[in-house]
């Protein structure tokens, strides 16, 4: 009895050795992550950033269509240059909003669709929050599985459909 109690402390001391060691951050890191109510993470740019003095004709050469995994929420680490540089314009012209649309391929129900294609939407506008843009700049909708990029039933298509587009709005 006495040998299980000494066990259990030490694994619980271990435990909290542990997790306090791997809270520790590294000060040559300079990207942000937040950590969201569903408790994904959000990756941001940070301090040493020098994503500065974006313009519009920057923006002509920005992705605008960013792609997610089957049945998937999180940005790809792709996505991260363009977006920052899209967030860096939005931030640094407060008039400026854009539509982020999120859509899903044809697997899955209408209404899972529609789910989806918003937690998408939502991932890019918590990124582009996380990086300066007032969440007053951003509007969300999703169009699930009915408005296809590619027509057809094959992963080819799909992995064209399972994304979500940036489109600028005049406020």
């Amino acid at each position: 009895m006495r040998t299980s109690k000494l066990t259990k402390a030490a694994a619980l001391a271990f435990g909290v050795v542990w997790a306090a060691g791997c809270s520790t951050s590294s000060t040559t890191d300079t990207a942000q992550t937040a950590t969201d109510t569903d408790g994904s993470a959000t990756q941001g740019v940070g301090v040493g950033s020098d994503v500065t003095g974006v313009t519009i004709e920057d923006l002509a050469n920005l992705r605008t269509v960013f792609y997610f995994d089957f049945d998937q929420s999180v940005l790809k680490a792709e996505s991260y240059a363009d977006l920052e540089k899209h967030a860096a314009y939005l931030s640094q012209n407060p008039s400026a909003s854009v539509v982020l649309e999120g859509h899903a391929d044809e697997r899955g129900t209408r209404e899972y669709n529609i789910a989806l294609g918003e937690r998408r939407a939502l991932s890019v506008s918590r990124f582009m929050q996380v990086n300066g843009v007032s969440g007053g700049q951003v509007e969300v909708v999703s169009f699930g599985e009915e408005k296809p990029a590619v027509v057809g039933h094959s992963e080819s298509s799909w992995s064209q459909n399972r994304r979500v587009e940036l489109k600028y709005t005049a406020r």
